[in-house]
């Protein structure tokens, strides 16, 4: 799935692409889809001939601010946005379900396994939206980061894991920020120490912008804006690497579901 730095990535190439530039056409492949969003083609069409103000990001969502309606994308388990045809992925090729035309330049979506959404809103409803997703990962201060911890009473991989609480977070970068922090995927959120709590905030945010640097994580079917993979896996220390020799102790890395996530850990380094 598309995490932070996949999402921010993506915003970051389209942004010089697109911005301050009118939506001229817009089509569905697939109707389903659309159906699926329970957004009619009619009020998607709304948006022709309306300039986009701005590309937002929050968590895993890309906001498409286009004055008094918004085109909000959650890209889901596999959901590509990219501009260029001619570095499309075959894989990806026959799974193309939307297309914006824009001045000078288009935007593709595609979708394997189609659990991307798009939502449609007024941008007066927008604020009331986005409250109900849990301050960015990116962006969130320490002292907030800290409330957070202290006052559940989680795990805290369940605790990343949660949309409401934090955004952004995934498997991949939650299963390497903790590694990194040095900390337990099942330790209770409310029994980390101040020093944990600030080791795993910096962790967070310096693995984040490293992984955005790199253009984020292709483990399956990400590709970028551009259509090319990032870099990121290359990085991974414990995701995906279960029963292989930590990186640090040489010890079997352990697997288990929590939350019904797949979680890869080291029980020494992170005891």
């Amino acid at each position: 799935m598309p995490e932070l730095p996949e999402v921010e990535t993506i915003r970051r190439d389209l942004t010089p692409k697109i911005l301050n530039k009118i939506l001229k056409e817009i089509t569905i492949l697939n109707e389903i889809f659309l159906a699926k969003s329970k957004i009619s083609l009619n009020e998607l069409l709304t948006l022709k001939g309306k300039k986009l103000l701005s590309l937002d990001r929050k968590g895993k969502y890309l906001l498409f601010n286009f004055g008094e309606k918004t085109l909000i994308f959650h890209l889901g388990l596999t959901g590509a946005l990219i501009s260029d045809l001619q570095t499309i992925p075959k894989n990806l090729k026959k799974h193309h379900l939307l297309t914006m035309f824009f001045e000078h330049n288009t935007l593709y979506y595609f979708d394997i396994r189609k659990f991307g959404k798009i939502y449609l809103m007024d941008s007066s409803k927008i604020s009331y939206f986005l409250d109900q997703i849990g301050p960015d990962a990116l962006q969130i201060e320490f002292e907030e980061f800290k409330e957070l911890l202290q006052k559940h009473h989680i795990k805290v991989k369940t605790l990343l894991l949660n949309q409401r609480l934090i955004s952004g977070l995934g498997n991949i970068y939650i299963d390497e920020v903790l590694f990194r922090a040095k900390i337990n995927p099942e330790r209770l959120s409310n029994t980390l120490s101040q020093e944990e709590i600030k080791t795993l905030y910096e962790v967070m945010k310096s693995l984040l912008e490293e992984a955005i640097l790199l253009r984020g994580s292709s483990v399956r079917n990400y590709v970028d804006g551009d259509g090319k993979r990032g870099k990121f896996q290359e990085r991974h220390l414990v995701y995906g690497k279960r029963g292989r020799p930590c990186p640090v102790c040489g010890i079997p890395l352990q697997y288990k579901k929590i939350n019904q996530r797949g979680t890869v850990f080291c029980p020494n380094c992170q005891k």
